[in-house]
């Protein structure tokens, strides 16, 4: 797919603003769990759909964009910073509604050109935007950019917000509402309004200059690495689920989820797909969302980053022999590690000691997975009037050897999993029948 016709080629951009609401200059403080993504990528996820009849749908995706920023008006902001006299800085979005930006372009591929292939096609980097910038670009880059290609018989709609801002929980609500707005076009209300309340936190924080200006210089490359989408149909999870508790029956006071189960599946295969030594230790980060875990709790439908992430590891020779359950007590321990207390003294810690994520330390020769997304999120009910999705893809954004990132499958109660490996280890996944026989091919009629 280098050639010129099969390369994305782009129409128009515009700055969209929110419909009514006025510039107000409202400042919002990051948290400790946003700021310390100023040096990660962007979220960037995006949706396929079959191409819509009416030939108005491009004017009907801007306007309702707009009508939908009224209520999430934040990412029409910019990230602003404070400079004190003691030589630190404070990170806030400023409300100044700068603006989203809109992309329509175009390309000559199908949906099956871009669903088909074993692996997910390169040029699926190519339908997003920011691909070079870090969390910290968002004092002179948009917040949200929006691109959407048109294809020969289909569309995608591929969403970048600033990771500093929100998360996968509050990237959802935003798509959910928007497309609400969308297929609703006389009505301009959501059903879930967006909360934008921070005060579970002593605001705002002060970050040292000298660990903000490397912010600046942490831009990571994008890594050599293939992807393909694994499906896990609602049986096949069922009996992963079983499998697992089965393990550990002995042990009363674990259950172990459906999601726990598939990861530690895919934990223990690709362990066998790099062919790690036995002695050599293998780690999965697994990411929590923190919003129930508070007590009180934040509320359902805060917009912001509030996620945390926990360490579980063991040696690989104990990871594959020791069955599916023992890998799945491991991922269940990390999480049920996250309480108030825990993530209280987390932020503590944070603020007397700001540390950053950088994609650049995961960037290395160690046997490491982790997790992005879920597969709770309502993906495939965005319908911006036109149906259903019939695909989930998501960019480069944040991606090396080991990303895992999950979906909800189209067939309710399935899942979708994004492997990103070196294609020497994705080979040798495909060819385990141990893994393979959980793993389902995914039905499309369209293609």
């Amino acid at each position: 797919m280098s050639s010129a016709k099969t390369q994305v080629r782009f129409i128009s951009t515009s700055s969209i603003r929110p419909a009514t609401h006025t510039e107000s200059n409202q400042r919002l403080d990051l948290t400790p769990w946003e700021l310390s993504h100023l040096a990660l990528n962007t979220i960037q996820k995006g949706l396929l759909f079959h191409k819509p009849k009416d030939d108005t749908w491009i004017t009907q995706l801007k306007t309702s964009l707009s009508c939908t920023l009224d209520h999430f008006f934040p990412l029409a902001g910019r990230l602003a910073t404070e400079t004190h006299d003691d030589n630190t800085i404070s990170v806030f979005i400023l409300c100044n509604n700068a603006g989203a930006e809109f992309v329509h372009a175009t390309l000559d591929l199908t949906l099956a050109d871009i669903l088909a292939p074993l692996y997910v096609p390169h040029i699926v980097d190519d339908f997003f935007r920011l691909n070079d910038t870090v969390n910290f670009d968002g004092e002179s880059r948009p917040l949200l950019s929006v691109q959407v290609t048109e294809l020969t018989d289909g569309i995608f709609v591929g969403c970048t917000m600033n990771h500093s801002v929100v998360d996968g929980s509050s990237f959802w609500h935003f798509l959910n509402s928007w497309s609400e707005i969308s297929r609703n076009t006389s009505a301009h209300q959501i059903s879930r309004r967006p909360n934008f309340n921070r005060c579970f936190h002593n605001l705002p924080i002060r970050i040292p200059v000298p660990r903000s200006e490397k912010l600046t210089r942490s831009r990571s490359h994008i890594p050599q690495y293939e992807q393909q989408v694994f499906h896990f149909s609602p049986q096949n999870i069922a009996k992963l689920k079983a499998k697992a508790n089965l393990d550990i029956i002995n042990n009363n006071n674990i259950m172990i989820s459906s999601l726990q189960a598939v990861l530690a599946h895919v934990w223990r295969a690709v362990t066998r797909a790099r062919k790690v030594d036995s002695d050599v230790e293998v780690i999965y980060i697994v990411v929590t969302g923190n919003r129930a875990r508070l007590n009180p709790p934040l509320h359902e439908d805060y917009i912001g980053c509030a996620t945390g992430s926990g360490l579980a590891s063991a040696k690989a020779t104990e990871l594959v022999n020791q069955g599916l359950g023992f890998g799945a007590e491991l991922l269940n321990q990390v999480v049920n590690l996250y309480n108030d207390a825990m993530i209280r003294d987390t932020w503590d810690n944070w603020v007397k000691e700001p540390k950053f994520l950088y994609l650049d330390n995961l960037l290395t020769d160690k046997p490491l997975l982790f997790t992005g997304s879920s597969p709770r999120f309502n993906i495939y009910g965005n319908d911006f009037g036109w149906g259903c999705p019939i695909g989930v893809r998501s960019g480069c954004g944040n991606k090396c050897d080991g990303k895992m990132t999950v979906f909800p499958g189209a067939v309710k109660g399935s899942m979708e999993i994004e492997v990103c490996l070196y294609l020497k280890t994705l080979k040798a996944l495909g060819e385990d029948s141990e893994f393979m026989q959980f793993v389902g091919p995914e039905m499309r009629e369209f293609i």
